[in-house]
């Protein structure tokens, strides 16, 4: 395959894989066991290695939450943990899911090889909640290594398509009811904050979108025939792993 067939292939389920620990029951016991709920969790543990920042910040990087929610969030969040610590323990949330589920099938080394490589490859500029997650330190074992890295190529292309959205002229909470009208509220907004949309907004979407598949493909080329085999079957084998229930 080439590369833009890679990208086609593994973006849309790493994108589905890498959030799939937000709020499994062992992610929400853990936020139990350290004073917050879930759903702070998920803003001080996702966006913790941005560090002890404003939640401006943190709007910025997420791109699609409305910025009260995020302030009240945040906040109240940080008053119990601080962000960093938050941040370790959420990504330590993410390995444990990658224990449960990616221990028993062969090829992971395979993976975490080729997914480290394209890693390596990506240029920051711009992806600041991406840098700040690939920042942080890979563990030992293949399993917890392989859905880290989940995590991180997913806010990869989540922080390229920030990226891209803009650079099409469009605002994210546009393309966000654009992408997603049945989770807009979930997000904060009401209905006063329904965008006025027409043809041209949905062209600039597909533009973004199409910008997005350009910006990842880059970090993906470095990749050779084998490698991208190596990627596509390791995230395949995650599919069926989580689908199962395995």
């Amino acid at each position: 395959m080439n590369v833009q067939e890679l990208v086609k292939e593994v973006c849309p389920p790493i994108g589905e894989i890498g959030h799939l620990f937000y709020f499994a029951p062992e992610t929400l016991k853990r936020a139990e066991e350290l004073g917050i709920d879930g759903f702070r969790f998920y803003f001080l543990g996702r966006g913790g290695v941005l560090g002890d920042v404003e939640y401006q910040v943190v709007a910025s990087a997420f791109g699609y939450f409305k910025e009260t929610v995020v302030e009240q969030m945040w906040n109240s969040g940080r008053e119990v943990i601080s962000p960093r610590k938050a941040g370790r323990e959420y990504l330590e949330c993410a390995r444990a899911y990658g224990r449960t589920h990616f221990s028993a099938f062969r090829g992971l080394g395979e993976f975490c090889a080729a997914a480290e490589k394209v890693n390596g490859s990506v240029e920051r500029g711009a992806l600041a909640l991406y840098s700040g997650v690939a920042a942080e330190p890979l563990p030992d074992d293949l399993a917890g290594r392989a859905m880290q890295l989940v995590v991180v190529l997913r806010e990869f292309r989540g922080s390229a398509h920030l990226l891209a959205v803009v650079a099409s002229g469009l605002t994210p909470l546009e393309a966000h009811y654009m992408r997603r009208p049945n989770e807009f509220k979930l997000f904060g907004y009401g209905d006063e904050d329904v965008p006025a949309l027409n043809d041209e907004y949905r062209t600039r979407l597909a533009d973004a979108d199409a910008l997005t598949d350009r910006i990842v493909a880059t970090a993906f080329s470095v990749l050779s025939d084998a490698e991208m085999d190596d990627l596509a079957e390791g995230v395949k084998r995650m599919e069926g792993a989580v689908d199962s229930g395995g």
